[in-house]
């Protein structure tokens, strides 16, 4: 059975139970999550800030069906998180579905994907990053940008450094601030598009937006499957409520409660905040191309000081991003060294429980992502992001073939932990992979928004980090044999 990081409850820098409390004795990860730091964690990951900055070029390529574009994948992203819960539940671990396909499919698929998604989290890091860094110039420009991008990564990387609470912390307002703003967003503009806002003249706005103008498909129906390449990736997070949940204090309650929970968090935040857009100005307006869907529609009420306002909530999203993007990568980072995919000393935590080296060596390769995105922006940035970019859709395809070998083992040994099940197993299962085969091969077929370049550059780097999971899963096994040889003789 895959190993479960040693867990000590958070004692405020003193040895807890089950370890020694020595700085870097490796004695394991921390139980210092509260319930409102999971609650917000889980409620936070699904609002990246691709949500505010992403959707204008999706409304414009699908008009008001772009609703369903996010319905789709939304939806796909509750069949992922309900198969990744039901294991999650079952054997909570920082590793998450890297742990469990190593268990399911074997060394190399836990090895391979757990690489992938550490890639991935590191590259993100430099692109939240740069984008907060943009922001910030903006507001204080005597300040470079490469200077703001450094001190944002170095603020959080400390406040990582010194608990998994602090992270907690952090992410719990950073979270609560992008809950309470798009929350006021769907009922301030809710009130504007039936017309019973206050102080607030919108003869644009109604209900009558969503058929209008072309129509609710514009562009035919192929534009939702174009929606749905452009939506996709800012879906990317809500597995990192499992991640944390290893480091809780009631792992099974978190992971059962975050899973529940994913269908009215992607239905309020995601389609209630598009519903809204969509209905308070037309789809084809020339504001939401200029000056981004969410700002459009705050300027549309007549809301002072909108375009500044909405920069303060995408900051926030890019900050809680980095947040978690740090932590995320770093716990997978000290997985993968447990497992022994990775350096020992990636698994070596101190008094505080925090993977300190996993935490550093993250942020290093964050850094250098970072330094590329400025020397090298058109070439190593470029690659670096492309052969990223469909790193999510691999991961969910994983989730699913983990499932269906996972439900059969936890079944056979402790059926009682089968506290969430996937729906219609075997069958659902099935679908949903198919579903994500088709979107990949779909994105095959996309030149104009770089979906052939994504897809088959992220094969390449998938397809080197598997050949060294094989190779490496290949010697591992002669050198067993060696030792069975030596031993028997």
């Amino acid at each position: 059975m895959t190993s479960q990081p040693t867990l000590r409850k958070a004692d405020n820098g003193h040895g807890g139970p089950g370890g020694t409390g020595n700085p870097g004795s490796g004695s394991g990860l921390q139980a210092g999550l509260k319930n409102r730091h999971l609650s917000m964690i889980a409620i936070g990951g699904v609002i990246g800030a691709g949500l505010f900055v992403g959707s204008s070029s999706g409304i414009a390529t699908a008009g008001p069906g772009i609703l369903l574009s996010y319905a789709l994948v939304g939806t796909l992203v509750v069949l992922v998180m309900r198969m990744l819960g039901e294991m999650s539940a079952a054997n909570p671990t920082s590793g998450s579905f890297s742990a469990h396909a190593d268990r399911a499919l074997g060394p190399w698929a836990g090895f391979s994907i757990g690489w992938l998604y550490w890639f991935f989290w590191v590259v993100v890091l430099a692109v939240e990053a740069t984008a907060g860094a943009v922001i910030l110039e903006g507001w204080v420009p005597a300040v470079p940008q490469w200077a703001w991008a450094l001190i944002v990564m170095v603020v959080l990387t400390g406040t990582n450094l010194v608990s998994v609470g602090s992270y907690g912390e952090f992410e719990f307002w950073f979270a609560g601030i992008k809950v309470v703003a798009i929350g006021a967003f769907i009922v301030i503009g809710g009130l504007a598009v039936f017309g019973v806002l206050p102080g607030v003249d919108s003869e644009q706005a109604g209900l009558s937006n969503l058929t209008a103008h072309g129509g609710f498909l514009p562009n035919g129906p192929g534009a939702i499957l174009t929606g749905v390449l452009l939506v996709v990736f800012s879906f990317m997070g809500s597995e990192i409520a499992t991640l944390a949940a290893g480091e809780s204090e009631d792992p099974q309650r978190a992971v059962t409660k975050s899973t529940n929970s994913i269908i009215w968090r992607i239905a309020v935040f995601y389609l209630g905040s598009i519903l809204v857009v969509v209905s308070l100005l037309p789809w084809d307006s020339k504001s939401i191309q200029d000056k981004g869907s969410y700002v459009a529609a705050l300027d549309s009420l007549g809301i002072a000081h909108a375009g500044q306002i909405m920069n303060f909530i995408v900051l926030t999203s890019v900050l809680s991003c980095l947040n978690s993007g740090l932590y995320t990568a770093s716990r997978m980072a000290f997985s993968l060294g447990e497992r022994g995919d990775a350096p020992k000393s990636f698994a070596k935590t101190t008094e505080r429980g925090v993977p300190r080296t996993a935490i550093l060596v993250s942020v290093v390769f964050g850094f250098v992502a970072v330094f590329f995105n400025y020397k090298f922006p058109d070439s190593v940035f470029l690659f670096l992001v492309n052969s990223s970019g469909a790193v999510a859709l691999f991961v969910w395809l994983v989730i699913c073939f983990s499932q269906l070998r996972m439900r059969k083992i936890i079944q056979a040994e402790a059926p009682e932990k089968l506290v969430v099940r996937m729906w219609l197993y075997p069958y659902l299962t099935w679908a949903t992979a198919a579903l994500i085969v088709f979107v990949l091969g779909y994105m095959l077929t996309d030149t104009e928004h770089d979906g052939r370049r994504t897809v088959l550059l992220s094969l390449l780097v998938a397809g080197v980090v598997l050949a060294i999971a094989v190779v490496r899963q290949k010697l591992g096994s002669g050198r067993e044999r060696q030792r069975d040889e030596v031993t028997s003789g």
